[in-house]
């Protein structure tokens, strides 16, 4: 596994939550700002925006499909 995606998926386990079920969104999580704050957390770690798009594609499909498995297996689990 490669540096890059071994960040993105640490990042991603660490970062992208599903929203709470029976209270407060908790993590409606605004796509646009993970994306963000992914790239950000990788550039300090010296890995640029580029060589993560080259490891999954478009970021903010990935994330917000992510997101969306998040907030599914959540849901699944709640029933």
């Amino acid at each position: 596994m490669s540096k890059v995606r071994e960040y993105i998926d640490f990042w991603v386990e660490n970062s992208v939550n599903a929203a709470e079920q029976y209270s407060t969104p908790g993590a409606s999580q605004n796509v646009h700002d993970l994306v963000r704050r992914l790239v950000e957390g990788a550039s300090g770690q010296g890995i640029s925006e580029e060589a993560m798009t080259n490891e999954v594609g478009d970021l903010t499909k990935y994330i917000r499909d992510k997101l969306s498995a998040a907030n599914k297996a959540e849901k699944d689990r709640s029933k």
